[in-house]
């Protein structure tokens, strides 16, 4: 993973920053309805440096589940400032169970692959960073170095 602060925004990247460090990741954008229901099912790997962010029109109350997900995934719910509220760390693989965000205020989930949030130190309080989060509002705008 890059230094976040050397490159520019774009649609195909996340950066996240805390007092941990910065990481960039490598994002498919699943922000209409048929993106988010289809997710990263049926993917046999993800690359390390890769994830999907899932964008919401609004901030709302979000679950997910793993039915045909095949690889365990850490799930990142930001609101609309950028800010991690919740991570919920190696969703299992087939489990019906539902991974909520916790917060009736969520605008994107970020997924990874399982357990890299804990060993980077993404937690709550880390911040991202991409162009589909209003600007005016991101407490780490794409303008911001």
């Amino acid at each position: 993973m890059s230094r976040a602060a050397d490159e520019v925004c774009t649609e195909t990247a996340v950066h996240l920053r805390g007092d941990w460090g910065q990481a960039r990741f490598s994002v498919e954008l699943a922000d209409d309805e048929a993106e988010r229901a289809q997710g990263l099912m049926n993917r046999e790997s993800l690359p390390q440096a890769a994830g999907m962010l899932f964008v919401y029109p609004e901030p709302r109350e979000v679950g997910f589940w793993m039915k045909n997900t095949l690889i365990p995934l850490d799930m990142i719910f930001l609101d609309a400032t950028g800010t991690v509220r919740r991570v919920h760390s190696n969703a299992v693989p087939g489990d019906l169970t539902p991974i909520m965000g916790g917060s009736p205020d969520i605008k994107a989930v970020l997924e990874i692959n399982g357990g890299l949030a804990r060993r980077l130190g993404i937690d709550k309080g880390t911040e991202l960073r991409h162009p589909s989060l209003e600007q005016g509002a991101a407490a780490w705008p794409c303008d911001a170095g």
